[in-house]
This record gives C-alpha cells, structure tokens and sequence, in this order.
C-alpha cells in the first residue's frame, strides 16, 4: 500500500503535466492570434495564471523531495523537479517569442488593412474563423485531458482518505490490544496470588489438624495411662 507522500508527489506530478499542457496550449493560441490586441493581452493574462499554478506545484513537489527519507528517492525527485524547471523555463521562453510574432503578425495585418482595404478584412474574418476553429478542436482535446488527469487526482484523493481511515483503525485496534493486555496481566496476578493463599490454608489446615491429633492422643494416654 503506497505511502501519503507517495500520493501526494503523484498528484503533484499529474497537475504539473496538466498545467503544463494548458500553457502549451495558450501560447499555440497566442501564435494563431490575429488580433486585437485585447484579445492577445486577455491570452497572457490566463498565461501567468497558470504559470503561477505550475511554480506552486513544483515547489510542492520540490518540498516533498527535500522530506523523503530514502537519498536515493529524494535524488531522483529532485532531478524530476529540475526537469519540470527548465521545462517550464523553456515555456517562458516560447511564450515571449509567440507574443513578440503576433505583435508583428498583427501590426503587419494592420498596416495590410490600411493598404488594401476591404478585401483584406475578409480574408483576415476567414483566417480568423478557420484559426477559431482550429483552436476549438484543440481546446476541446485539452479539456478532456484536463478531466482525466481531474479524475485521476480524485481518485489519487480517495485513495489517501482511505489511507488515513486504514491508520487509524490500526491504531485504535493497538490500543484495545495494550488494554487487554493489561487486563491479562492482572488476571494472571490474581490467579497466582489465590493459588499462594490456597497453599497458605492448605499448611494451616494440616497444622491445626496435627496439634488436635497430638492433643487427642495426649488426653488419651492420660486416662489409660495415667502413671506414665
């Protein structure tokens, strides 16, 4: 049965992967983004709000290497935590150079318009809908990642529930177990202090048994033999 700090890094794991995903994601639409700029600006806003998700899960995950018992654990999850860093790294990297395109894709476009009038406007409205489309089909694909990592975190959740209930049922049956000792432990006191009294009476039983032998046969043999 797998540990709590294993699920946890598990976890932590998978989120790490589904962030990273949806960042992907954002900057292949920040790439196919023609415009406007409101459009771009709300695109890097949902960019930091998952970087930050993805930072935090990597410190978690980077916390739970640094408390593992075993050096070699805690080696291959720190390399793990390197890997996700540069990774996410080179995800900055990427997004900066998609942004730094799609500001020259849309000034280019806008320049375009001003020349050529209304004929490029409805190609840019075609361009738009097929990218539109395009990224429809693939936010729908990541969306359904998104719930198969979700489910497999709940599971991963009930799974440490059950844990927790598992631990503290074996602690309470410890406990019963250490009462009962107990009890043991002061019936066999009794038994062998009734067994000592028992002798005790015994002894005294035989005593008083032989002093009124002695007694008896004392007054016995001074009335038939009283000369003796």
């Amino acid at each position: 049965m797998a540990a709590p700090q294993d699920v946890h890094v598990r976890i932590c794991n998978q989120e790490i992967v589904k962030f990273d995903l949806e960042v992907k994601a954002l900057i292949q639409d920040i790439r196919d983004c023609s415009g406007p700029l409101s459009a771009l600006t709300e695109l890097n806003t949902k960019v930091k709000e998952k970087f930050q998700q993805l930072r935090h899960r990597i410190q978690e995950l980077e916390q739970s290497a640094k408390e593992q018992d075993k050096e070699s654990e805690k080696q291959i999850l720190l390399q793990e935590v390197e890997n996700h860093k540069k990774q996410m790294l080179s995800n900055q990297t990427s997004w900066r150079k998609a942004n730094l395109a799609c500001k020259i894709a849309i000034d280019n476009l806008e320049k375009a318009e001003l020349l050529q009038g209304g004929d490029l406007l409805r190609q840019r409205k075609t361009a738009k809908e097929s990218l539109a489309q395009t990224s429809s089909t693939i936010t729908e694909s990541l969306m359904g990642i998104s719930r198969m990592m979700s489910q497999q975190v709940q599971q991963s959740e009930e799974a440490m529930q059950t844990l927790v209930n598992s631990s503290r049922t074996i602690l309470d049956a410890n406990e019963e177990f250490k009462s009962m000792s107990g009890t043991i432990q002061l019936g066999r006191k009794l038994i062998t202090k009734y067994n000592r009294r028992e002798l005790t009476d015994k002894l005294l039983i035989f005593l008083a048994l032989a002093l009124f032998l002695a007694t008896v046969l004392y007054i016995v043999k001074k009335r038939l033999f009283p000369f003796l």
